[in-house]
């Protein structure tokens, strides 16, 4: 019996050995591969009591990646964020995983885990960005630490996304149009989708000359949390002109519960204005205004004014401090959903050195 056994195993291996040596030898693919990362380290001071907890000593970010290319005609991008506890939705872990057809500029496809296709501060490197955090609104409605209770994401959420540029002008090698569309689950990074729903964001912006943009962005979705399930509607318009001077503005509005806070009003909106001017080629300063409100009141809107010195040591090591001004307004329930306001106002020193390889 063993021998039989023996003998018809033999003849499945000469089997598979002789269909192997008819297969088509497939070509290797020419492959591209970049490794780098960056370290943020902060230093914050506050001198109201109740940001105690934010103050001091802090690794505001440390991340690592490779992207490259395959076959000239795909992209791909791997980021690591390796700071942090371990955790629930803490500690290393995967926030950029995609790979991208890029052959015609005019119709590209993205997909995996990437940022998502709305605002146009969202995208931004925090190498590029000007200020030690990005905008209030940007933050609640746009994936960082949003409004409707989801994980902290950074923008980001795992779908598909289509985009292009389009009608060329060849004295300055820019595109007048640009068009971007993606479905996304809507429950932030790694994690699966938990409705049957979709989120759907898309922008369009017109670019009348190289550095300025013009444009609007949507976005239909909802958003489940411990069987809770809410809406998350929203649209922003803004402008942005990127030289050696900066100027950013967005306005941007929400229409959607909390899905840990069934007792606030459905609305939030926010908007900020930047300027960043250039003292030579290793110094910029910023100045911004930002405004967010939780409920779209005057009872619930923190006002920040803001101003950022950058200055670049090297090309790849940056020196950036900080002082914001802040007149933070909120509203807060009970379990029986009575609702009481607060009103607080202090200053924000912050310093932050960035180290890129």
């Amino acid at each position: 019996m063993k021998k039989i056994i023996t003998l018809y195993l033999l003849g499945i291996a000469a089997c598979f050995v002789s269909v192997k040596a008819q297969l088509p030898k497939l070509k290797e693919l020419p492959v591209t591969a970049k490794f780098g990362g960056y370290i943020i380290g902060n230093y914050s001071f506050y001198d109201d009591g109740t940001k105690d907890e934010s103050a001091g000593f802090s690794l505001r970010l440390a991340r690592v990646y490779v992207n490259g290319s395959l076959m000239n005609d795909f992209k791909y991008r791997l980021q690591m964020e390796v700071n942090g506890a371990p955790g629930v939705d803490k500690g290393p872990r995967i926030v950029d995983a995609y790979v991208e057809w890029v052959k015609h500029p005019e119709f590209t496809v993205r997909l995996g885990q990437m940022k998502r296709a709305f605002t146009f501060e969202n995208p931004y490197n925090p190498w590029n960005q000007g200020f030690g955090s990005y905008a209030q609104a940007i933050t609640k409605l746009a994936g960082f630490s949003d409004r409707v209770g989801e994980h902290g994401s950074g923008g980001r959420d795992l779908g598909i996304l289509l985009q292009g540029d389009l009608f060329p002008v060849a004295s300055d090698n820019h595109r007048l149009l640009h068009y971007q569309v993606g479905v996304y689950n809507g429950q932030g990074i790694n994690h699966n989708d938990a409705n049957r729903s979709k989120d759907i964001i898309g922008g369009l912006w017109f670019a009348p000359i190289k550095e300025l943009q013009i444009g609007a962005f949507g976005w239909a979705g909802r958003y489940t949390a411990n069987k809770v399930t809410v809406d998350r509607n929203r649209m922003a318009f803004g402008v942005k002109y990127e030289s050696d001077w900066t100027v950013r503005a967005e306005y941007i509005t929400s229409e959607g519960r909390k899905s840990n806070q069934l007792f606030a009003t459905d609305g939030a909106d926010g908007w900020y204005a930047t300027i960043g001017v250039p003292f030579g080629k290793q110094f910029k300063v910023y100045g911004k205004w930002d405004v967010y409100r939780d409920e779209k009141s005057s009872d619930t809107q923190t006002s920040i004014y803001g101003i950022s010195l950058n200055y670049w040591l090297a090309k790849d090591l940056l020196i950036q401090g900080g002082y914001s001004f802040v007149n933070a307004r909120s509203a807060h329930y009970d379990e029986l959903g009575f609702r009481t306001t607060s009103e607080s106002f202090y200053n924000h020193l912050q310093l932050q050195v960035y180290v890129r390889f």
